[in-house]
C-alpha cells in the first residue's frame, strides 16, 4: 500500500491520471489501428464537420482523446500540460468539478472550431470549400488551454519556468502572451498550418465563462476558491 502511494500514479488525483491514461491507451490504438492498414479512429470519433456524412454528435465529446497517430509529441505535451496543472486544479476544484470544466472547455473548443470553419468555407471558392468542411479534428489542446486558462486566473503570480526563458514567468503573463500568440496565428492562417487555433481560445472562452459563473456561484453560497 506504501508503494502504490508513493507511486508516480498515486500521487496524480484520479480524474487527471485517467485522462492522461485514457488519451495514451487510445493514441497506442491509433498508432498501431493505423500502421496495420485496418482502421482510422479519426474517422469515426474525430471531430468532422455538421454537414460531412461522417458527422456524429458524440465526436464533440470523442475528438479530444484522440491526436495525431503519427506525432508521439502531439499526445505527450498535452498529456504533460494535464499533468502539471490539472492535477492543481483536481486538488482546488474536486473531481467532480474539474471533469465538468474539462469536457465543458473541449465540446466548447470544438464548437468554436466548426463556427470557424464555417466562417472561412464562406468566403472560399466551392472546390476549396469543399476541403476546408471535410477536414478532421482531433486533439485534447482545447481543454488544454482551459486548464492553462484556469490556473492563470487561479494562481495569477503563481512563477513558472518556461523553456527556452532563462527567467520565471508569472502565470498571467504566460496565459495572456500565448493567448495572444493563439490569436495571432489564427487569424494570420498560414498556409500549411494545421493547428487550430480558434479552437485552443474556444477552450480558454468557455474555461472563463465556467469560472465566472462558479466564482458568482459559490460567493452566493458562501464557498470561495
Amino acid at each position: 500500500m506504501n508503494n502504490y502511494r508513493n507511486s508516480f500514479a498515486g500521487l496524480l488525483p484520479l480524474v487527471t491520471k485517467n485522462i492522461i491514461i485514457i488519451n495514451g491507451i487510445i493514441w497506442l490504438a491509433q498508432f498501431v489501428l493505423l500502421s496495420r492498414g485496418s482502421i482510422d479512429l479519426s474517422r469515426y470519433f474525430g471531430l468532422h464537420f455538421p454537414v460531412s456524412p461522417d458527422f456524429r454528435i458524440y465526436q464533440l465529446v470523442t475528438y479530444m482523446f484522440l491526436h495525431d497517430p503519427y506525432s508521439f509529441s502531439h499526445v505527450f505535451f498535452n498529456m504533460f500540460a494535464v499533468f502539471m496543472f490539472g492535477r492543481t486544479l483536481e486538488q482546488v476544484w474536486g473531481p467532480k468539478r474539474f471533469l465538468t470544466y474539462y469536457l465543458v472547455t473541449g465540446i466548447g473548443a470544438g464548437l468554436i472550431q466548426i463556427l470557424v470553419i464555417y466562417m472561412r468555407a464562406q468566403a472560399l471558392l466551392p472546390q476549396e470549400m469543399f476541403s476546408a468542411i471535410d477536414s478532421v479534428t482531433v486533439g485534447a489542446s482545447g481543454a488544454v488551454f482551459g486548464i492553462l486558462l484556469a490556473f492563470g486566473m487561479l494562481f495569477p503570480n503563481a512563477e513558472l519556468f518556461i523553456i527556452p526563458f532563462p527567467f520565471p514567468i508569472k502565470a498571467k503573463w504566460f496565459v495572456i502572451g500565448y493567448g495572444l500568440l493563439e490569436l495571432f496565428f489564427g487569424v494570420v492562417n498560414r498556409s500549411g498550418d494545421n493547428v487550430a487555433h480558434f479552437a485552443h481560445l474556444g477552450g480558454m472562452l468557455f474555461g472563463i465563462f465556467m469560472i465566472l459563473y462558479w466564482r458568482k456561484k459559490d460567493r452566493r453560497d458562501g464557498r470561495y476558491y
